[in-house]
């Protein structure tokens, strides 16, 4: 069973296009033959009648009166005479009637004149049959003709009528996932307006149930974090407390589960904040990408050296992006803080920033071990930690990057450094450069 509606709509057509062709011809063919048979008794019936005035006279048989059609003129006399078959033809009725000429079939004209004799006009039947074939096969072929050009015009109006559905159909795949702007309803056909509405609907239903998730979750963590910050901070009492050693490990414990659970409602609220960012790129301002990547370093400088850790730039040109400036932060402070995580003492992290045609491009290395490549695809994937989990990292800080990225309509590509005896993590993004 044929599952696309263009090719159940072009069989269809085509069938009833070949169908009422195959019988108008069938019809034509019969008519044109009939017409042409008539033409030709018609042409003996004159032939007689001239022969009948006077037209021609002679004493014996006039051959060839029409040599192509094989008309003959035959003198009977006034009594049966000649082979059996003309004696036979002298005691038929004037007329038109199926006799044999030689053996073969003949359509014959009889007439009597007024002195008594009687005359023949024959035409062979196979020649007036090939006559009258080939006339009606010239009638039937401009149907036969015909039919060819319409399946291809059938083909074409099937496919511009289709072409709303289609034109729709890859606006939705160009879409984002979080793109839940209403389907324009012009330029479509009325046919369509039902199915584009109900489409509409359920994209703002849709877009409802996100905004309610979305404002759930930045609630949640931003209801979450006044209890944990005042925990942190009765935690951070207890260190003026004398307390046993094994009072101390557990109080360790605990503030590096508080400052874990922190560390993830500060992602939440981040992914929160993203999402309901505008999604309009026309809006953004643009903003110098080494510009924002200075100010993060300049950030977490600190940290780095207290890590051990050499953080600077390796090339850092001036390349201009469009994006909101909180958003570029974010996501090259998450880039840098995974790399902090994994990079050990005495490491290094390198960032270059510089134009490559019409993309500007972010690149930052470290000399961590790495990820193995049964994990790679999998870091920017929400909550994913690996098998190496490290520090207070949850899972988040790549997962928002993608997100931004992919607002950004750029890409991100991470690989291991395999270069010589080099090891880490090198992560590549790539956002279209914006006029300065």
């Amino acid at each position: 069973m044929i599952n696309s509606l263009r090719g159940r709509l072009f069989i269809s057509l085509t069938t009833i296009v070949l169908v009422t062709g195959l019988i108008g011809g069938v019809f034509a063919h019969r008519w044109a033959f009939d017409e042409a048979i008539e033409t030709q008794d018609s042409v003996l019936i004159q032939i007689a009648g001239l022969v009948q005035s006077g037209g021609f006279t002679g004493a014996q048989d006039l051959h060839g009166v029409d040599e192509n059609s094989e008309v003959w003129l035959m003198e009977l006399g006034r009594t049966p005479q000649g082979t059996p078959e003309e004696r036979q033809l002298w005691r038929l009725q004037d007329g038109m009637r199926d006799a044999t000429r030689q053996g073969k079939p003949v359509r014959v004209v009889l007439r009597t004149r007024s002195d008594g004799s009687r005359f023949a006009v024959a035409q062979s039947t196979g020649v007036r049959d090939e006559i009258a074939s080939d006339m009606a096969l010239r009638t039937v072929l401009p149907i036969a003709a015909l039919i060819p050009c319409l399946m291809l015009v059938i083909a074409f109006v099937i496919a511009g009528s289709l072409r709303p559905m289609v034109r729709l159909a890859d606006e939705l795949n160009a879409r984002r996932a979080d793109d839940m702007t209403a389907l324009p309803l012009r330029d479509l056909p009325s046919e369509l307006n039902p199915f584009v509405s109900s489409i509409n609907g359920l994209l703002q239903r849709m877009h409802e149930m996100i905004g309610q998730q979305r404002r759930f979750i930045a609630d949640a963590a931003h209801e979450l974090r006044t209890p944990l910050t005042a925990l942190s901070v009765q935690a951070e009492n207890l260190d003026h407390v004398e307390l046993p050693p094994a009072a101390r490990e557990r109080l360790a414990a605990l503030r590096q589960g508080m400052s874990r659970s922190k560390h993830l409602l500060e992602q939440l609220l981040a992914r929160a904040r993203h999402d309901a960012a505008s999604t309009d790129c026309g809006q953004w301002e643009v903003v110098e990408l080494d510009h924002a990547a200075k100010s993060v370093i300049a950030d977490l400088l600190r940290e780095a050296i207290s890590r051990g850790v050499d953080l600077g730039f390796e090339r850092a040109e001036s390349v201009p992006v469009r994006g909101e400036p909180v958003m570029l932060a974010a996501m090259i402070r998450n880039l840098l803080d995974n790399a902090l995580r994994f990079t050990p003492a005495g490491g290094r992290i390198d960032v270059a920033i510089y134009r490559d045609c019409a993309m500007a491009v972010l690149r930052i290395e470290d000399n961590g071990p790495g990820v193995s490549p049964e994990e790679i695809g999998r870091i920017f994937e929400p909550f994913f930690r690996g098998q190496r989990p490290e520090g207070e990292g949850v899972g988040l800080g790549l997962s928002i990057v993608k997100r931004i990225v992919d607002r950004l309509e750029g890409s991100i590509d991470a690989a291991n450094i395999t270069e010589g005896e080099r090891s880490g993590l090198r992560i590549v993004i790539k956002l279209p450069a914006a006029a300065a």
